[in-house]
C-alpha cells in the first residue's frame, strides 16, 4: 500500500459526495451536479430505513455497509474499514502495538486464541493456541465479541492484566497476570543457513519495519558465511510499497529502475528507482513465489526477474497489481482506494482481468496450475539481457514446480486436513521437555524435546484424531501424502514450542519447493555473472 494520507474529519454528505465522485490528490471533489441527485436519493432511503423498518438499526451500520457496498462494485480490492479493521490494519502496517500478543477468535462464546506471537508477554507467560479467556479482570469473558475482549487486554506499556484461561486437559481455571508489552509482528518468520554457504530468508508479508528486518537478517546470515540466498516469498500478500522498493534496492543497483504506477490522477505516475548501492547486488539470488504471493511481494520478484538479477522459482503469482491508498474518514474508519497500476521494469502490467462478481478472481489459488501457459505476442516483454517475459496474470516463475501448501503438493485429502487445521490440532497435546511455564497445566500434556522424529506411532495417534473428529481417512491418500503429513505435524509441534526458526529449518529440508530452489543455484549465478559482466559495461536497469 502506499503510503497514509489524512485529510479532516467532514460531514457525511461531503463524505459520501467525495466516495460518489472520486479523490484527486486526497481532497474531495464532487465531479457533476447530478452527485446531489443520488445523494438525496440516498438520504431518503436512509431515512425510510431507520422510519420504517421492523427492527431498530444503528445509522453507521447502515452508512458503513452503503460504503462497503459501493466499493465492491468498483474492484475487488477496494475496501472500507470500520475503526475495529481500520486500528487492525494499521497496527499490522506498523508492525508494533501494545498490548499480550495474540490473536483471538470468538467460538461457541468463548474468548479463543488463536495465534500467540513469539516472544510476546503472552508467550512467555506460556500462553498456546486454544486456550480459553474465561475472565478478565474478574469479569467473566464468556459471550463478549472480540472487540470487547481487545479493549480490554490492549493497554498502554507497563500495566497489567488480570486473565484466568481454561486449557483443554485440565481442571479448572488458572489464573494470570500479564504486563502489557511493545508486541512487534515481525514479518521476517525465519532466516537461517540451510548449509555452510546457503542462506534461506523467509519474509511472511510486508509492514513498516521489513526492510529493517530484512536487512538485519541479511547481516545475521553473511557473518554465518552466507554466499547465496534463498529469498521465501511464497504467501506473502503484500503491503507497504515502499517497503517493496526498498528490499529491491537491497539486490539491485543504484539507478535501476523497480517499479513505475500510472492512474487517472498526476499523482499516480511514478517511478521508483533503487537510490543506493547495496553489498548483496552480487550475492547469487533465487526467490521463491507461490500462487498466493502478491502486491509487494510481485513488485520484488518483478523486478529481481527483470533485470536478471536472480531466478524466480515456484509457482505464478496471484496477479494483483493495484495500489492502494489508504485514507482515513471520519470516526476514525478508514478506505483503501485503488488510485493506479503497478507495472515492472520491463513494462509489465502484472494485474489480473476479473470477473463481473470476482468470484473466478478471488479463488484463484484454489485451481491448480500447468507449467506451460499460452500468450499473445502483445503481453511479450523482454528482461535486461534478453529473456521472454509476460504480462497480464502474475509473475511467472523462470522454474515452475506446484507446492501450494508449504511447498507441497498433496492429494485432495492432505488438503482437507491443512484445511481444517487437522495438523495444528494434533500438535496441541504436545509441550516441550524442560518447558516450566503453565506447569500444572501441562501435566496431561506429551512431552517431547528438540529434533524429535514424527515416528509411525505418532501417526497412529494422529490417525485416532481424525476418527474422533469423524474426518474419513482414505488409506491409499494417506500413504501418497506420508511424507507431507510427517513434515506438517513436525512443523505444527516445531512453532510453538520451539519456535518459527527450528519450525522452518525442519520444514526446508522435507519442502519439495525449497529443495527444488536449492537445485536452481548453477542458472542462478551464471546470472549474477551476467549482471556483472553488464554492469561493468555502464549498463543500466530501463
Amino acid at each position: 500500500m502506499r503510503s497514509f494520507r489524512l485529510f479532516p474529519a467532514v460531514i457525511l454528505a461531503v463524505l459520501l459526495s467525495a466516495l460518489a465522485g472520486g479523490f484527486f490528490g486526497g481532497s474531495l471533489l464532487a465531479r457533476q451536479d447530478g452527485i446531489d441527485q443520488q445523494y438525496r436519493i440516498f438520504t431518503a432511503a436512509m431515512a425510510a430505513i431507520d422510519r420504517e423498518y421492523v427492527e431498530e438499526v444503528p445509522s453507521d451500520r447502515l452508512v458503513y455497509g452503503a460504503i462497503d457496498g459501493m466499493l465492491k462494485t468498483l474492484d475487488p480490492h477496494s475496501n472500507f474499514f470500520d475503526p475495529r479493521q481500520y486500528q487492525q490494519l494499521r497496527e499490522r502496517q506498523e508492525g508494533r502495538y501494545y498490548g499480550l500478543g495474540i490473536q483471538i477468535q470468538v467460538i461457541d462464546g468463548d474468548i479463543t486464541v488463536m495465534s500467540v506471537f513469539e516472544d510476546s508477554p503472552a508467550y512467555r507467560k506460556g500462553l498456546r493456541r486454544r486456550d480459553v479467556i474465561a475472565r478478565i479482570n474478574d469479569q467473566d469473558a464468556k459471550g463478549w465479541t472480540s472487540e470487547k475482549a481487545v479493549s480490554q487486554l490492549k493497554g498502554p506499556k507497563g500495566t497489567e492484566v488480570d486473565i484466568a484461561i481454561r486449557r483443554i486437559g485440565y481442571d479448572g481455571l488458572i489464573d494470570l497476570a500479564i504486563e502489557r508489552d511493545e508486541v512487534n509482528i515481525t514479518t521476517v518468520r525465519g532466516a537461517i543457513m540451510v548449509d555452510d554457504q546457503t542462506g534461506y530468508i523467509k519474509l511472511g508479508d510486508f509492514s513498516e519495519t521489513s526492510d529493517e528486518e530484512v536487512g538485519r537478517a541479511l547481516e545475521h546470515l553473511t557473518a554465518k558465511g552466507m554466499k547465496r540466498l534463498v529469498f521465501d516469498l511464497r504467501d506473502n500478500p503484500g503491503g507497504p510499497l515502499d517497503q517493496a522498493i526498498r528490499i529491491s534496492n537491497r539486490f539491485l543497483e543504484r539507478g535501476e529502475l523497480v517499479v513505475y504506477t500510472d492512474g487517472r490522477v498526476n499523482n499516480s505516475k511514478n517511478r521508483y528507482f533503487a537510490q543506493q548501492n547495496s553489498e548483496y547486488q552480487h550475492l547469487p539470488l533465487v526467490v521463491l513465489v507461490n500462487r498466493n504471493s502478491a502486491s509487494a511481494s510481485e513488485i520484488v520478484a518483478g523486478a529481481i526477474q527483470d533485470h536478471d538479477r536472480g531466478l524466480v522459482a515456484g509457482e505464478t503469482t496471484f496477479g494483483k497489481a493495484l495500489v492502494q491508498s489508504v485514507y482515513t474518514i471520519t470516526g476514525s474508519a478508514g478506505l483503501a482506494l485503488t488510485t493506479g497500476r503497478y507495472y515492472t521494469p520491463s513494462g509489465r502490467m502484472i494485474q489480473r482481468p476479473w470477473d463481473g462478481s470476482f468470484d473466478e478472481y478471488l479463488t484463484y489459488s484454489l485451481r491448480d496450475q500447468n507449467a506451460e501457459r499460452q500468450h499473445s505476442s502483445a503481453d511479450m516483454k523482454l528482461t535486461d539481457a534478453g529473456r521472454k517475459v509476460y504480462s497480464g496474470g502474475g509473475i511467472e516463475p523462470d522454474k515452475f514446480l506446484p507446492g501450494p501448501v508449504e511447498g507441497f503438493n498433496p492429494t485432495r485429502f492432505g488438503r482437507t486436513l491443512y484445511a481444517r487445521q487437522s495438523f495444528a490440532n494434533f500438535a496441541d497435546q504436545f509441550t516441550a521437555e524442560g518447558d516450566t511455564r503453565l506447569g500444572a497445566a501441562n501435566k496431561n500434556k506429551k512431552r517431547i524435546s528438540r529434533g524429535f522424529v514424527v515416528t509411525d506411532a505418532m501417526l497412529e495417534d494422529f490417525k485416532s484424531l481424525l476418527k474422533e473428529r469423524r474426518i474419513t481417512i482414505d488409506d491409499e491418500s494417506f500413504a501418497k501424502d506420508d511424507t507431507f503429513i510427517r513434515a506438517m505435524i513436525h512443523y505444527e509441534i516445531d512453532l510453538p514450542l520451539f519456535g518459527v526458526e527450528e519450525a522452518r529449518r525442519n520444514l526446508i529440508k522435507l519442502d519439495p519447493q525449497a529443495q527444488f530452489a536449492l537445485q536452481q543455484f548453477p542458472d542462478a549465478i551464471r546470472l549474477t555473472q551476467l549482471t556483472r559482466v553488464r554492469t561493468s559495461r555502464g549498463g543500466k536497469g530501463l
